[in-house]
């Protein structure tokens, strides 16, 4: 019986030496910095006047609107597909992630970047920007270009959206040669 009386004042005196902390966790959250939306496996698409334009297929997307810059943030990755107006797929991309900015309309795609665009064209990257307002796709890192025709590599690159009409700004490639033009 001593023990337990003995057990029951210790257990009375740490209980009475204990310091009461209040916390606000409300305090520690900026919701400039939160997420105002966070969806995971989406799958979306997007119209322009009535007429799918895009689909996205993300992991995770979040969208700070709080922000000063407000932006769409795809940090596991982003697959678009780019559709004609009989909705056949005529482009694609696919990034390890992806940042839309929404004042500017534009895109930051980084890590393995690939483009396709029908009907065999592949375009690679370390980081693509694509300026929805310019109507212009461009990198400033090293872009791997291949179609049937030829290769074609280099640092830095500018195109039109539709990935028609593009140049590299420090070009390198390799041109099959036919034995008669030389």
């Amino acid at each position: 019986m001593r023990v337990l009386t003995a057990l029951m004042v210790m257990i009375l005196l740490l209980a009475a030496c204990r310091e009461e902390r209040k916390v606000d966790v409300a305090s520690g959250l900026n919701p400039a910095k939160m997420a105002t939306m966070t969806t995971k496996n989406i799958s979306t698409l997007i119209s322009d006047s009535g007429v799918i334009q895009y689909k996205i297929v993300a992991p995770l997307w979040q969208v700070f609107d709080e922000v000063d810059t407000p932006y769409w943030n795809f940090p596991q990755g982003l697959y678009l597909q780019k559709y004609d107006p009989y909705f056949h797929v005529i482009a694609t991309v696919a990034s390890d992630s992806a940042k839309f900015f929404k004042n500017e309309r534009l895109w930051r795609l980084e890590g393995h970047v690939e483009m396709t665009k029908v009907p065999k064209d592949l375009f690679l990257s370390e980081r693509v920007f694509w300026d929805q307002r310019k109507g212009q796709i461009y990198s400033d890192t090293f872009i791997h270009i291949e179609n049937a025709t030829h290769v074609l590599e280099g640092t830095g690159f500018v195109s039109n959206e539709n990935l028609t009409q593009y140049r590299i700004l420090n070009p390198e490639g390799i041109f099959p040669v036919n034995k008669d033009s030389i």
